[in-house]
């Protein structure tokens, strides 16, 4: 008997438990502490992504040699100088000094120079979703983990942001326009059905909003998506299609809730997804998500290949061995009910579980 494949799983939980981890992409400091409960705009570390340095000639500016500049230098490496503070001398009558430029560290001093680290605004790491802070990494982040209902998407185009839910899509399928798109939803994460046209998300930007959910998208739009200034999140896929039926009651039915949004791309090696949390009450702990499944009869799977690409159905029969298909493939697979009504053989590799 072979032995069973284990399916790839996307996410669409009413309820779960949901640990996320956030680290910096360099090395910085960390401001949380474990234990401590955060909103989706706080800072969970900080770091210079783009550090500045500057190199100065403190021989040439006093007006002495090189050698004679060690006697008067008023700083050591490690001292972190504001901007005017004195470095080396004063000398001469003139009662000479070289002073800091802007505000730095000092990094290195000596031989008649000094390299200083200008200290320019860091890059603020956000905990991307409100929660409490589980465990940190250090010196890279920390582990955030909440309660709420989770939504997986296939495609993303890289940001993350939080805010309200609007909805826009009465229906699975609804166009989304920008006539739709107004002033009073500045700030707002918006939930449309498909997205057809540039200017569309070109509205959205200049409002602007803060998020994007759409069931599917353009193709080719995805250029225009990926420049947008705020998180976008396709849950189904691309061409006009109906977004997943228990996505969509899970989005809607949750709206003017606070959302979070993380476009990640889909990593199909670390498992890594685009994808919507929305954080709510419970009592007890919640069971984690599923990381690994086995394919078996009624799970819900969706086609990720075409001709059936992003089609929904239901698994009637695992078959036995291996089939032979029309391209030449010898490969496991299920006999799948779509949603269209249509019955048909997919290989194990075409299809995910839903769950």
């Amino acid at each position: 008997m072979p032995a069973p494949i284990l399916a790839p799983i996307t996410h669409i939980l009413p309820l779960t438990t949901i640990q996320r981890q956030r680290v910096l992409p360099v090395p910085g400091k960390i401001i949380v502490r474990k234990g401590q409960k955060v909103s989706a705009s706080d800072t969970l570390a900080e770091a210079d992504l783009n550090p500045e340095h500057m190199l100065l000639d403190l021989g040439r500016g006093l007006g002495i040699s090189d050698d004679a500049v060690d006697e008067v230098v008023q700083c050591r490496v490690g001292d972190l100088l504001a901007e005017g503070d004195i470095i080396a001398g004063p000398v001469g009558l003139a009662r000479r000094v070289v002073r800091a430029p802007k505000r730095g560290r000092v990094m290195l001093i000596g031989s008649g120079q000094a390299l200083l680290a200008l200290q320019t605004t860091p890059y603020e790491l956000k905990a991307g979703l409100s929660g409490q802070v589980v465990e940190l990494i250090s010196d890279r982040g920390a582990i955030v983990e909440t309660v709420g209902a989770l939504i997986q998407g296939v495609w993303g185009n890289g940001l993350i942001d939080f805010g309200l839910m609007l909805v826009l899509a009465k229906n699975p399928d609804q166009i989304l326009t920008s006539a739709q798109l107004d002033v009073s939803m500045r700030g707002a994460v918006v939930l449309g059905g498909y997205l057809g046209d540039a200017e569309t998300i070109q509205t959205a930007g200049d409002l602007p909003l803060r998020g994007l959910i759409l069931g599917s998208m353009d193709p080719g739009l995805i250029p225009l998506a990926q420049k947008a200034p705020f998180p976008v999140i396709v849950i189904d896929g691309f061409g006009h299609r109906r977004m997943t039926p228990a996505a969509f009651r899970l989005l809607s039915t949750n709206e003017r809730r606070e959302v979070s949004l993380n476009a990640e791309p889909w990593d199909r090696y670390t498992g890594a997804r685009p994808e919507v949390i929305i954080p709510l009450p419970a009592t007890g702990d919640p069971p984690t998500p599923r990381t690994a499944l086995i394919f078996r009869v009624d799970q819900t799977v969706r086609v990720n290949k075409a001709p059936y690409v992003g089609m929904i159905g239901k698994i009637n029969r695992l078959e036995p061995g291996l089939k032979v298909f029309p391209s030449g493939l010898r490969t496991r697979a299920a006999e799948v009910s779509l949603e269209n009504g249509e019955n048909v053989l997919l290989p194990y590799a075409n299809l995910e579980v839903i769950d």
